[in-house]
């Protein structure tokens, strides 16, 4: 496994590479990130794994400080996975002047995580953009997870028209359901124990609709003022179409409820999708 600090050697490690999938990442792996590995690496000839915070998709209150960075285990799980390339560029490296260009997505950067936190689809764009053309990978895949981020930029690749496969991963999750993420290790061990109320919330409203109910509101007021009760604070439990995160309407078969709520110190995210007959 080569680990690579610049563009140059990037470029030229991979030029004679055929078939190249990205798993792009900010680090402090996790289960989570080995499973995109594992899922694409049947797939490409030549797996290169990111590693990078990227500053222009934190707001100015948020954790980009204190977001914990892991290079040396990192790379000791890439290997044992079976990655062929680490890409861990400086900040210099990847933003060498102020990035005045930028990758402005639509409007479905302004909703649910775009609305609590403006401008941080146009920073995961930008960067994304500029690994796509540092790495040009054939593959690229992506966590749901992050659904909205998912969409934002597979939104990207259709409109820009790069050829480029973006290819979804379901979300990994821990023993008692809990969407494993990077932010989990901020948790106390009090909090890791509460942390599982907000995928029981978000199993309850799959459930409910399933069963057919279909008072949308209700369901998304019910599970937050149970997560507020508790003493969570809730940005938002939403139901949404898939598609494009349209509000849901009650002849959708197609529905993923989300919801983003902050436990203590640290804000949690997490989804579930919603196939209707």
């Amino acid at each position: 496994m080569d680990v690579i600090t610049t563009v140059e050697q990037l470029r030229k490690r991979l030029a004679n590479e055929k078939n190249v999938a990205l798993v792009p990442t900010m680090g402090n792996l996790h289960a989570g990130h080995i499973q995109l590995i594992k899922e694409v690496k049947p797939r490409a000839a030549c797996l290169v794994t990111s590693i990078f915070v990227n500053r222009l998709q934190f707001g100015p209150s948020e954790d980009f400080n204190r977001y914990p960075r892991t290079l040396e285990a990192d790379c000791a799980h890439l290997l044992q996975a079976g990655c062929d390339v680490v890409f861990a560029p400086d900040e210099k490296e990847i933003y060498p002047t102020a990035q005045e260009y930028t990758v402005d997505p639509s409007e479905l950067q302004h909703v649910l995580e775009g609305a609590f936190r403006p401008g941080h689809f146009r920073g995961v764009a930008t960067v994304v953009l500029k690994l796509f053309n540092m790495v040009q990978p054939q593959l690229a895949i992506f966590g749901k997870k992050d659904y909205q981020q998912y969409l934002v930029l597979k939104d990207m690749v259709t409109q820009l028209a790069l050829p480029i496969e973006i290819v979804p991963a379901e979300t990994v999750r821990a023993t008692d359901g809990l969407a494993l993420s990077s932010r989990n290790s901020y948790l106390s061990p009090v909090e890791r124990e509460e942390a599982i109320q907000l995928y029981r919330q978000l199993s309850s409203i799959k459930q409910a609709i399933m069963e057919g109910n279909s008072d949308f509101n209700a369901l998304e007021t019910s599970a937050t003022n149970y997560l507020n009760a508790r003493g969570w604070q809730t940005d938002y439990i939403a139901i949404r179409s898939q598609d494009h995160l349209q509000e849901a309407q009650t002849n959708d078969n197609r529905l993923v409820v989300l919801g983003a709520s902050r436990l203590g110190k640290t804000r949690l995210i997490d989804n579930l999708e919603i196939e209707l007959r």
